[in-house]
Order: structure tokens, then C-alpha cells, then sequence
């Protein structure tokens, strides 16, 4: 096994910088390692009041100054970080919105690509969709802003039209029927306050709602509306891995979880004009390479040419890239972009370019955010910077690794159902006979804290597939997955016997890229209509989610969302917790008789594989099947 990552383009990277003398993720991880607080490994350290910080000590310290226990203090923790994953997704589906309003107002280089998943979406929502598209566009976006403020005490439309009616029971008998994520917000916001909800259940239930919230007053409106402006994924090749990167080209990387500068970008360089002056410059031309969540959006949505080229690797790999010394603008949106970037440019000859009001770099003059109205002329702009950057660097040293995967990916909801012949009954009936024995999602990011970068989501999905599991990809453990060669038809060989069969007659890898972190709204509306053709509530189907490698807030608002909805999940490695046996056993037990979901932690690949296929054994024998 490798030393530091699952890729050996990260090995060899790591090796160049190391020599170079510049500070990198894996060195501080492992200086990092030496100092770690295990009052907060284990959640019972407070600070959120001058009377702190506190820290329990289990028949020593019992109790914070304020009287707060560590069961409170635990939840209380885990629900003060998942706030931020529901303010990202939310801010996410607050620029999906208005980029949507300004395409239906014609005010921006983008259009309507899918018409028909508009007017689809428009009648499931209960607005005219027999008006002209572009007046459509305008009523989903005003609906999709409304929902997102909704006032807590109204639940959101959107989950009253899309989530099943057995759920919705479930969550109106539990009172965590959410209104719009903003309030919900809010609400838990000012409950998390020292002295104001000191209850470690009632926390819960507000994690429990807010998840909910997040998955559909913000992901599962997000996705669709990314579709309808760039067009709805379909399965096709891509490249990824570093070897994307040729230092003869000007490289133009958008980096984060937003798609819409990345997109402007691949339409502005697919300009004869603009590539000739690229080529005007000593260049051989200008190419668009994703880079993390933004890579995969644009990967999901825009084939390969010679302009775009498929994207680099996820998040742990940002300082990596950048020491290629091939990079001319590295595209900063909304998320992931470490705060090393402008030491690593400046080192290897680049540019850090953040394009929206929440990212700042250290020593990066900010100059643009994304605004769809003027996305074509700030697009033009970031061109013109990277050609004056690429004159600069023309001659100095580059160090490219030569590793490129070529991979399948584009698996919407619309694409399953397009390989199975356009309907759910080839997937039900192999379920039902046995060659699938069940579907995970796997939606995860990639950390350093449970092994090497990368090795343990691979082994996890690697066991799954193994065991006839189709693994439906997402997150930054989907380019985990790229790169490692799953989501290629070469991996079949690599399934069991019954889920190699179906790949091999349906020609799809056993491993289906479905996109990024934010494609859980749609993963569980996947779920919802596999439920419902078999006319079962979504608890008794023999699937689960594993986020094998999470790292950050988003990841776990994601994963609260699929526990409240009622799924099995997997999470490594185990969050901090284990300071209270109440909140551990909750979670990972009690809570599956509130919703039917529940947490599940561990960290090796093979047991992992192994509670998830004797979960779905348990749910397929409950089905008799």
C-alpha cells in the first residue's frame, strides 16, 4: 500500500514538494497527529461562552460551568457543525436560483439546455408549465428562492410534493417537518446558544429536521436546475488524474463546488478567437480543467474535447496540482480552496483567481464575483490574465506526473433509467433475483484522519462491489474512484458474478459516477421512486450510504439528511461523539425507531462492506426476496 495516497500521481508530487521545501498537507497532518485535544476527538470541549472553555472529565469534571452535560455538549457540538454544511448547500442553491432567473430573463450567456426537465419539474411542483420556457424559468426560480426562506413553521412544498407520503408521516408524528432551510437555520442557531436548549434529544430532533431541510429546501432543487441550464447528464468518457495538465497549453483549472464560472469558462474558450490568441502568445491553446466538485459538475455535463479536459483529482490534491507548475489560473468558487494556494502559486508560477464574496486568500487581491449577468465578460477576463500569466511562466520548470484514467462517468437519475431501457423494473428484477443485492451511495469526501488519502474509500467500494452492491458515486470520493479505476467498464471484472452480469449486459461500470456532494437531494429521490414502484415505504429497500472518508460540515448535514430520512449510513471516521454514550447509542441505535435510519462508523474496508450487505440481506429477507 502506498505510503500517503491510493494515486501514485499524488506520491509522485508529494516527493517534488517535499524536496522543495514547501509546507503540504500530509507534513502537517503528520505534525498534526502529535498535538491532537482528545477532549475534542470525543466532542466534550465547549468555548462558545466567556465562562470556557470546558471540558469534561468523565467522575471528575460532569458538568460545564453553565451546568451543560456532556451528552448536551456533544449534540450541541455535532449540531453547531453541521450548520455550516446547511449554510453552503444553501448558499449553493440561492446562486442556482438566480443564475436560473437570469436565464429566463436573458440576461447571461446561458440557456435553457433542458426544456423538458423544466416543464417536468415545473408540473411536479405544482406551477404552469405550459407557459413559454423562459417565463417558467423566471416562476422556478422565484419558487426556489421562496422555499429556501419558507418560515420554519410551514413545511417546505417541496418536500410535500416530492417525499413519499410514509415518510412524511414519520416526520410530521416526530414534529421535524421542516420549512425553508434559512429558518430552520435560525431556529437552531439561537437553540444552540449557551442557556437556551440544554436537552440532548431535543437537539437531536432539530439535527434530525434541519438535515431534512437541507435536503430539500436546497439539494434537490439545485441539481435539477444545474441540468436545466447545462443539460441533464448522460454516460460518457472523461479523463482525469494530473496527466490532464500539458505545460504547453494555457490551463485554466476552476476549482470548488459551483459550476457556473467553470461553465462560462468552457464556453468563452471554445472560441476560435480566443484560442488563436492563446496561440498569439507562444501557447498551443487554452484548456479548461476541473478541479474537485466544480470538475465533477462540469464533467457530468460537458464532453471532452480539446478545450475541456476532464479534471485533476479532489480537494487533497489542490497543492499538488498547483506544484505542476502547469497551472495559469486556478479559479477559486464557493468551496475547497486551501489557504496554501497563493504560496504554491507564487512558488510554481500561477494565479489564485477568487470568483465569489466568500473566498479569500492570503496575499490574493479579490477582484471579481460571479454575477450571471456579467459571467461572459468575467470569463473573458480570467482568459486574458491566464495568457499574461502563461507568458510569464513560458520556459520555467514544470513537473507533470504522466498519470491520465480514462473513465465513464455522467449517471443522472435520467441516464439510470436510460441504460435500464427506460423504466426501474430491469434494476427491481435484478434485485429481486439476487445479481443485485442492494445499492449504496456512496457520497464522501477524502481526509488523512482514517489512513492514506483515498485507500479507504476504494477498499470500501472495491468490498461493496464485490459483494453484488452497485455503488452509486458522489463527492469528492468520486474522483477517489476515477482515478482508482472504478467507475471504468474495466472494473467489472472486479464485481461479483450476479452484478457483473448486469453490468456487462447493460455496458456500465459497477461503479456509477453520479456527481458531487450535492446530488444527495437526488440520490433519495432515486430512492423515493424505487420505493414507490415497488410500493413499499424507502426503510424497507436493501439500500444504504457510506461516506467512507468525511471530512467537513457538508458531509455530515448531507449524512444527517439521509438518517432522517430513514437510510442506513456509514460514516469514517467516527465523529467526535464518543464523549457520550447517550448521544452514541441515539444515534447509532435509538434513532432507528424514530426514523428507520441510523448511523454506522468503522474504519475497515471489508467490515465495512460487511455490515452494509447484512443490512441489506436483513431488508431483502423482510421483503422475502
Amino acid at each position: 500500500m502506498n505510503e500517503r495516497s491510493a494515486h501514485a500521481s499524488v506520491e509522485e508530487m508529494y516527493e517534488k514538494v517535499s524536496g522543495d521545501g514547501m509546507t503540504n498537507v500530509h507534513d502537517r497532518f503528520d505534525a498534526m497527529e502529535k498535538v491532537r485535544c482528545q477532549f475534542c476527538t470525543k466532542g466534550v470541549r465547549c468555548y462558545i461562552c466567556s465562562q470556557g472553555p470546558c471540558r469534561i472529565i468523565p467522575g471528575k469534571i460532569d458538568r460545564g460551568v453553565c451546568g451543560i452535560t456532556a451528552d448536551t455538549m456533544v449534540m450541541r457540538n455535532l449540531l453547531m457543525m453541521n450548520t455550516m454544511g446547511t449554510s453552503a448547500y444553501t448558499y449553493h442553491a440561492t446562486t442556482a436560483a438566480k443564475t436560473l432567473k437570469a436565464v429566463g430573463e436573458g440576461k447571461t450567456i446561458f440557456e435553457i439546455k433542458d426544456e423538458d426537465k423544466l416543464r417536468a419539474l415545473a408540473e411536479k411542483l405544482g406551477l404552469d408549465s405550459d407557459l413559454p420556457a423562459q417565463k417558467i424559468a423566471i416562476k422556478l426560480s422565484e419558487f426556489m428562492l421562496e422555499e429556501i426562506n419558507r418560515d420554519s413553521d410551514e413545511p417546505s412544498r417541496v418536500m410535500l410534493k416530492l417525499a413519499p407520503a410514509s415518510r412524511q408521516k414519520v416526520w410530521k408524528d416526530l414534529n421535524i417537518l421542516p420549512g425553508g432551510p434559512l429558518h430552520e437555520l435560525m431556529n437552531v442557531n439561537t437553540s444552540v446558544m449557551t442557556n437556551v436548549d440544554s436537552d440532548y434529544q431535543s437537539l437531536a430532533l432539530k439535527t434530525l429536521r434541519m438535515g431534512l431541510a437541507t435536503v430539500y429546501g436546497s439539494l434537490t432543487l439545485l441539481e435539477e436546475v444545474q441540468d436545466i441550464i447545462f443539460g441533464t447528464a448522460s454516460p460518457h468518457e472523461a479523463q482525469v488524474d494530473m496527466g490532464v495538465l500539458d505545460p504547453k497549453y494555457v490551463n485554466i483549472i476552476p476549482n470548488g463546488h459551483e459550476p457556473f464560472m467553470g461553465a462560462a469558462l468552457i464556453m468563452v474558450a471554445r472560441r476560435k478567437e480566443i484560442q488563436e490568441k492563446a496561440k498569439g502568445a507562444g501557447a498551443s491553446g487554452i484548456r479548461i480543467i476541473g478541479s474537485i466538485e466544480t470538475g465533477q459538475e462540469l464533467m457530468q455535463r460537458f464532453e471532452s474535447d480539446d478545450v475541456f479536459m476532464g479534471m485533476t483529482g479532489n480537494w487533497l490534491t489542490e497543492e499538488y496540482v498547483l506544484a505542476t507548475g502547469a497551472v495559469d489560473a486556478f479559479v477559486a468558487d464557493m468551496n475547497c480552496t486551501v489557504p496554501t494556494s497563493k504560496l504554491y502559486a507564487d512558488r510554481y508560477n500561477s494565479k489564485v483567481i477568487p470568483v465569489t464574496k466568500l473566498v479569500n486568500v492570503p496575499g490574493v487581491k479579490h477582484t471579481m464575483d460571479y454575477d450571471p449577468e456579467r459571467v461572459e465578460e468575467q470569463a473573458l477576463e480570467i482568459i486574458l490574465m491566464a495568457i499574461e500569466n502563461f507568458k510569464s511562466r513560458k520556459g520555467k520548470e514544470t513537473h507533470v506526473p504522466g498519470n491520465i484514467r480514462k473513465i465513464v462517468t455522467g449517471f443522472s437519475t435520467e441516464a439510470v433509467l436510460k441504460a435500464l431501457g427506460g423504466s426501474l423494473d430491469p434494476l427491481l428484477d435484478n434485485i429481486k433475483n439476487g445479481n443485485i443485492r442492494g445499492v449504496a451511495a456512496l457520497v464522501s469526501c477524502t481526509t488523512l484522519r482514517n489512513g492514506p488519502h483515498d485507500v479507504i474509500t476504494i477498499g470500501v467500494a472495491r468490498e461493496l462491489i464485490k459483494r453484488n452492491i452497485l455503488v452509486l458515486s458522489a463527492g469528492c470520493g468520486n474522483a477517489a474512484l476515477q482515478v482508482g479505476g472504478l467507475t471504468t467498464m474495466d472494473a467489472v471484472e472486479e464485481a461479483g458474478d450476479g452484478l457483473k452480469a448486469v453490468c456487462k449486459a447493460l455496458k456500465v461500470p459497477p461503479v456509477l459516477s453520479f456527481g458531487t456532494c450535492t446530488d444527495t437531494g437526488r440520490l433519495l429521490n432515486l430512492v423515493s421512486a424505487v420505493a414507490d414502484a415497488l410500493g413499499v415505504d424507502p426503510t424497507q429497500l436493501p439500500v444504504a450510504v457510506t461516506a467512507p472518508e468525511y471530512m467537513e460540515q457538508k458531509a455530515t448535514i448531507a449524512a444527517i439528511g439521509a438518517v432522517a430520512y430513514g437510510l442506513y449510513t456509514h460514516v469514517s471516521p467516527t465523529p467526535p461523539i464518543s464523549g457520550s454514550e447517550n448521544v452514541v447509542k441515539l444515534l447509532t441505535e435509538d434513532v432507528e425507531t424514530l426514523t428507520g435510519g441510523k448511523f454506522a462508523v468503522g474504519d475497515d474496508p471489508v467490515e465495512i462492506a460487511e455490515g452494509i450487505a447484512k443490512h441489506m440481506d436483513g431488508k431483502r429477507k423482510a421483503l422475502g426476496i
